[in-house]
């Protein structure tokens, strides 16, 4: 009885190990590496990619996503251009610059609009004069980057106030060096990315400061996009569709409870605070967010507004080539109207 029982128990875990790879192969398929580039430094303004990471969305889609830091919202064009990268997090008005200087079938599009509006700002000390109207910049001295997407937008807000070319002056200065000159008083203002400007409203009070947004000037940008080169949204369009419906899914659960991405984000930051993380997400999710997602749903874009920004950007930057709305953005792998929707 008891050979016969060792029997039983050897040929019963002879055929459970013999199955136990099909069993594993159909748990664990084999996943697709996917390179994705942020537009600068791992904070709460892109938290829900580190949540979408973290709960394992990206994996339910068959990817396996990497996610490194970037050197600002343009240069993530010329990574995903490259083919380094093969998504990317970069500025909408830059991209419509890239492709009209290189014309023809598109090497990079925007598939996912992440800002709905551009968080672009410029912020300025009060005791220097500075008021909430973009007048009281005139004369004034205005630290920004020499590549930067809200200084590089600052033509359209000039356009649209009827404001000289020289209102005030560029003071160029790296973006680690941005809140030092305002806290010192090197500069007048400064601009922002307003969800960026968190680490100066931790230096400074806020009382000390005005706000000045380009959406209150009523130039309407769409910000920050999730690019995709040309080559993937051809030759593998479920791969993009997948990492966008694994963000999507991150993106609306961070806009009902950020303190569950933010911990994601501290996983990869441990020296991050969450409190100031929480206010950053705070700020971020106005323009991720904006009042036109009621209509149309989060990712999406209103093709009127998109050529409006085209012509604007055209007629900034002096373009020859004016790339078309469909051109710029690729909406065909968005996730379902359904999945999207979101009401504030």
């Amino acid at each position: 009885m008891l050979r016969r029982h060792f029997l039983g128990t050897s040929t019963a875990l002879a055929a459970s190990t013999l199955a136990a790879p099909a069993v594993w192969a159909q748990s664990s398929p084999k996943l697709t590496p996917l390179k994705f580039t942020l537009d600068f430094r791992v904070t709460g303004q892109t938290a829900p990619f580190f949540l979408a990471l973290a709960q394992g969305y990206y994996r339910d889609e068959g990817l396996d996503v990497s996610i490194d830091v970037g050197a600002g919202s343009v240069t993530s064009i010329t990574r995903v251009a490259s083919g380094v990268y093969q998504l990317g997090l970069g500025d909408i008005s830059s991209l419509i610059e890239f492709q009209a200087q290189n014309p023809g079938t598109p090497v990079v599009q925007a598939v996912y609009q992440y800002y709905n509006r551009a968080p672009f700002v410029i912020i300025g000390r009060k005791d220097r004069g500075i008021t909430s109207d973009f007048q009281s910049l005139k004369g004034k001295r205005i630290a920004a980057a020499a590549v930067e997407s809200t200084r590089r937008a600052w033509p359209m807000v000039a356009n649209k106030l009827k404001l000289g070319a020289e209102h005030f002056q560029w003071v160029t200065t790296d973006f680690s060096a941005r809140d030092n000159v305002m806290v010192r008083g090197d500069v007048d203002g400064a601009t922002y990315f307003h969800d960026s400007a968190v680490s100066l409203f931790a230096r400074m009070s806020p009382q000390e400061l005005s706000v000045l947004k380009y959406t209150e000037a009523g130039v309407n940008l769409y910000g920050n996009a999730v690019l995709a080169s040309r080559k993937l949204i051809t030759e593998q369009p479920a791969l993009v569709a997948g990492f966008l419906r694994a963000s999507n899914r991150a993106l609306k659960e961070t806009l009902a409870n950020p303190a569950a991405a933010i911990a994601a984000i501290k996983q990869r930051e441990p020296i991050l605070e969450e409190p100031v993380e929480l206010e950053r997400w705070r700020l971020t999710a106005q323009y991720v967010a904006s009042p036109d997602v009621a209509s149309h749903g989060l990712g999406d874009v209103r093709k009127a507004l998109l050529e409006e920004q085209i012509a604007q950007v055209a007629q900034v930057f002096g373009l020859q080539n004016r790339p078309g709305a469909d051109s710029v953005f690729e909406r065909g792998l968005l996730p379902a109207s359904g999945e999207r929707s979101y009401k504030a």
